[in-house]
């Protein structure tokens, strides 16, 4: 099977199997008898009276329905929460080293079990919020699949690829690339050893390329290199019982089914999966003095009610040249009305080069104030001013919200992997006042 893909961002995209040519119904969505014998469902991402360019969803043409499975149990959730409430909020710098990723044989983690939320705001019965999530797993989803009742996941890999089976097809997902499953998607996913990353989910709100603005049609994220997957199904008869997960008020429930969740043979709409891979963005930069805000780095919004006000935006801040004349270059110090939640692909970041590590994460909450540790201070500026490659190696990117995050037991204790040192990075910082 070679993974195939159609490339578009919210396109109308149409797929069916080549095993089974005109599985898609001609001319209508759902008619008295669906070629093949056929089930017509309809998938939607949007209430049905949102305006044409927000409304989103998909036909899928199945073997069975959906709704074939029996009741859905409680199942036990784990690390995952929306309970933002356990410990006293802390608003300090927080930084942690990388999360662990445990040993297969004695402890088997798959992408479900793996998951730990780090930290969150809002709720999801209110579809009004976000939650992060590290996953850490070293096994497969064995006949097991998940959905998200609540909202979107973006999810970014650190270490190792993963293999998403989705309704709509499969899609790989290799560190650098980031894919979005949105809400109500059923996917499975497959490792290929350790494999570690990062979540972010947002309820209430899809996920949506940002307004160019003055920048003119093109730059940043191209609509043209997003991937969504081309159907793909297997009929497959799972006596033992298929599991299918719900994430659904933030808990998890579980139904049993004797089939293959992924047994849909067409397909048409503008609601997918779809992936992306970052080292396709444009950056756009300062090329006389002084930076531009980082907002410039936006790949994806969840925009709020309130105009230029994200629940959610995903930045990132990739290799590109530095020539900014009689400047300061790397970030500036900086106190937010939003919250940044920050991880790191692969390399080095050039605010921070010792200390915030591949798989660790760091959170400067709400007015929390933050910037260039001493070392890259006195390097600055001291530094002769030519054209430089900054970030050459890395990728970092940030979560920022316009909502309060509040951190988990598992985020501020278990994972034990917070950084207790992480404020001394600034006390080395000298005055140089002279008046």
């Amino acid at each position: 099977f070679i993974l195939q893909y159609m490339s578009g961002f919210g396109n109308e995209h149409v797929s069916e199997d080549p095993r089974c040519p005109g599985a898609l119904p001609e001319g209508q969505n759902n008619p008295q008898v669906c070629p093949y014998g056929l089930y017509a469902e309809q998938l939607s991402g949007s209430a049905f009276t949102c305006p044409r360019p927000t409304n989103k969803r998909s036909w899928l043409y199945r073997i069975l329905p959906s709704v074939c499975h029996k009741p859905f149990k409680p199942l036990e959730e784990g690390h995952l929460t929306h309970n933002w409430d356990e410990v006293e909020p802390d608003p300090n710098q927080l930084r942690w080293k990388p999360f662990e990723i445990p040993k297969a044989p004695q402890n088997k983690l798959d992408f479900v079990s793996g998951m730990h939320t780090l930290c969150g705001s809002g709720e999801p019965r209110g579809r009004n919020g976000i939650a992060v999530h590290i996953f850490v797993c070293n096994t497969s989803m064995l006949n097991r699949c998940l959905y998200n009742s609540d909202g979107d996941f973006l999810i970014v890999p650190q270490q190792g690829k993963l293999l998403i089976t989705t309704e709509f097809g499969k899609m790989l997902v290799e560190p650098s690339e980031i894919c979005v499953i949105q809400q109500g998607m059923r996917f499975n996913v497959e490792v290929f050893g350790e494999t570690r990353g990062y979540i972010l989910e947002v309820y209430g709100a899809h996920f949506e390329l940002p307004d160019l603005g003055p920048i003119g049609a093109n730059g940043l994220a191209n609509p043209r290199d997003f991937l969504v997957p081309v159907a793909w199904y297997e009929d497959r008869q799972v006596p033992g019982g298929y599991t299918v997960i719900s994430k659904y008020q933030g808990k998890l429930f579980a139904a049993q089914q004797d089939f293959s969740p992924f047994n849909v043979v067409a397909w048409h709409g503008n609601y997918t999966p779809y992936k992306y891979h970052l080292e396709k963005f444009m950056v756009i930069n300062s090329v006389a003095f002084d930076h531009a805000d980082p907002s410039i780095f936006t790949v994806l919004t969840a925009k709020s009610t309130r105009p230029g006000v994200a629940i959610a935006d995903f930045v990132i801040f990739p290799p590109r040249w530095g020539v900014a004349n009689n400047t300061f270059r790397p970030p500036y110090y900086h106190r937010n009305c939003m919250s940044e939640f920050m991880g790191l692909i692969k390399g080095h970041y050039e605010a921070k080069e010792e200390g915030f590590q591949p798989g660790g994460a760091s959170l400067h909450s709400m007015m929390t104030p933050h910037g260039p540790d001493a070392d890259c201070f006195e390097k600055a500026s001291k530094a002769k001013l030519e054209p430089e490659r900054v970030a050459e190696g890395t990728m970092a990117f940030m979560f920022e919200s316009s909502l309060s995050l509040a951190v988990t037991k598992w985020g501020l204790q278990t994972s034990n992997c917070l950084d207790k040192n992480y404020y001394k990075c600034w006390e080395p910082l000298k005055r140089h006042f002279n008046p």
